[in-house]
C-alpha cells in the first residue's frame, strides 16, 4: 500500500492541529510536516518532499496563490486548497485552481474545529484524489479508494422507460467533471465560439465557489457562462454550471430545454451529481444530447452516461493521457456507455461540430 505523504501550510494553529490528527488517524496517509506560512514550508519540505500539499490562501509573508505558482514552476505537486467560505475567498481560490490546484477544502470563519471534524470524509477524499493527480508530469496511479455506501440517481430523479425522442439537428451538450475539471473546463470553454450549442455542466465544487467559477469563466469566454438557476433556458452560446450543494436536472418544455436546480441527497457521494444531470438529459433529450465526461476521481457520471448512450445520445470520455485523474472517464468506458474517447484538445471541436451529427458519427454510437 502506497503511503500518501501530506504537508499542511496554514497560518491557523487549529487547522494544522485538526488536519494533522485527521490524516494521522487515516490508513495510507502520513503527515510529514506543517508550517504557518510558505517560507517556513519551503525550508521544511526541502528535507522531504510531500505527495500532496494542503494549502491555505491568506497567509503572512507569502500568499497561497504566489506559493502555488512557485511550486508548480519549480516542483509540480498536487495541491489541495484550504479556503474560507467567503466571496473574496472564492474569487482568490479560483485563481489558485487556474494556477494548478486540483481540489478545494472549504472552511468557515467560525466553529472551525467542529466543521473540520464533521467534514473528515470529504477532506480525506480530497487528499486521496489529489494523490492520484497528474501534475506537471505523468505519475504512477495508486489503487482506487475503498468503496463506501452511496445512493444512485434514483434518489433525485426516477428512472424512465419512455421511448427516446426522435433525433433532430439541435444538440444540447452535458459535461461532467471533478478533480482537475476547473482547468479542463477552462481549456474547453475558452475555445468555443458564441454560436456553440447550449451546455449544461456539473463540476464537483463546494457551494459559494461555483458562482465565482462561473463569473471567472464568463470573463474569459466568448460564450456566456453563469451559475444555473431553475427555469434557465439551455440556449446556444450559453453555459449553465450547476450550483455547488444543489443538483441540476435538464427538463424539456415544449420545444425548449430548461434546467431545474433542486436539493436532494448526495448521489454517488456528490451534490451536484453528474449521474443526476446525465439521467435527466437521457430522459429529456435522448439522441439530441451529447454527453462528455472528463477528468475526475470516482465513478459519478458513469451510470448516467450509459443511460444517455442507451437513449441514443453521442457520448465522449476524455482519454487517460490528458486527464489529471482518469477515474470517472475510466468507469464510463468500463460500463460500455462511451461512443468515443478523445484527448482534451479535441473536445472543443467536437462540441462546435456536434450540430452536424453525421460528421462525428453521432447517429452510429460507435466506440473508438
Amino acid at each position: 500500500m502506497n503511503i500518501i505523504k501530506v504537508f499542511i501550510v496554514d497560518d491557523s494553529a487549529v487547522v494544522r492541529q485538526v488536519l494533522t490528527q485527521l490524516f494521522e488517524g487515516t490508513a495510507g496517509i502520513r503527515v510529514i510536516g506543517s508550517a504557518p506560512d510558505p517560507i517556513f514550508a519551503l525550508q521544511k519540505m526541502e528535507k522531504e518532499w510531500p505527495d500532496v500539499i494542503v494549502l491555505d490562501i491568506e497567509m503572512p509573508r507569502m500568499d497561497g496563490v504566489t506559493f502555488l505558482k512557485k511550486i508548480m514552476h519549480e516542483h509540480p505537486t498536487p495541491v489541495v486548497i484550504c479556503s474560507t467560505l467567503t466571496e473574496k475567498g472564492a474569487e482568490v481560490t479560483m485563481q489558485a485552481m487556474s494556477a494548478g490546484a486540483v481540489d478545494i477544502i472549504t472552511k468557515p470563519k467560525v466553529n472551525l474545529r467542529h466543521f473540520l471534524e464533521e467534514s473528515n470524509t470529504l477532506i480525506i477524499d480530497a487528499v486521496k484524489a489529489a494523490a492520484h493527480a497528474r501534475v506537471g508530469k505523468i505519475k504512477s496511479m495508486p489503487s482506487s479508494t475503498e468503496p463506501k455506501p452511496k445512493q444512485n440517481a434514483d434518489a433525485v430523479i426516477a428512472p424512465s422507460h419512455l421511448k427516446p425522442l426522435s433525433e433532430t439537428t439541435d444538440r444540447v451538450i452535458a459535461i461532467g467533471t471533478s478533480t482537475g475539471g476547473t482547468q479542463a473546463l477552462e481549456f474547453v470553454l475558452t475555445k468555443l465560439p458564441r454560436t456553440s450549442p447550449g451546455l449544461v455542466v456539473v463540476q464537483h465544487m463546494p457551494e459559494a465557489f461555483t458562482a465565482a467559477f462561473a463569473k471567472r469563466l464568463d470573463g474569459l469566454c466568448q460564450v456566456s457562462v453563469k451559475e444555473a438557476e431553475t427555469n434557465d433556458r439551455v440556449i446556444p452560446g450559453q453555459v449553465l454550471i450547476a450550483p455547488g450543494g444543489k443538483h441540476m436536472l435538464m427538463r424539456r418544455s415544449g420545444a425548449q430545454y430548461r434546467v431545474e436546480v433542486k436539493d436532494g441527497p448526495l448521489v454517488s457521494r456528490h451534490r451536484p451529481s453528474v449521474d443526476v444531470l446525465f439521467r435527466s438529459c437521457a430522459q429529456s433529450a435522448g439522441p439530441n444530447a451529447v454527453g462528455i465526461i472528463m477528468t475526475g476521481m470516482g465513478d459519478d457520471g458513469a451510470k448516467g452516461m450509459k443511460e444517455m448512450f442507451d437513449a441514443g445520445a453521442f457520448t465522449v470520455a476524455q482519454d487517460e493521457a490528458s486527464c489529471i485523474v482518469y477515474g470517472m472517464p475510466k468507469e464510463a468506458v468500463k460500463l460500455g456507455g462511451v461512443s468515443k474517447t478523445l484527448p482534451l484538445h479535441s473536445i472543443p471541436e467536437l462540441i462546435v461540430n456536434s450540430s452536424t451529427g453525421t460528421r462525428l458519427g453521432i447517429a452510429s454510437n460507435t466506440t473508438e
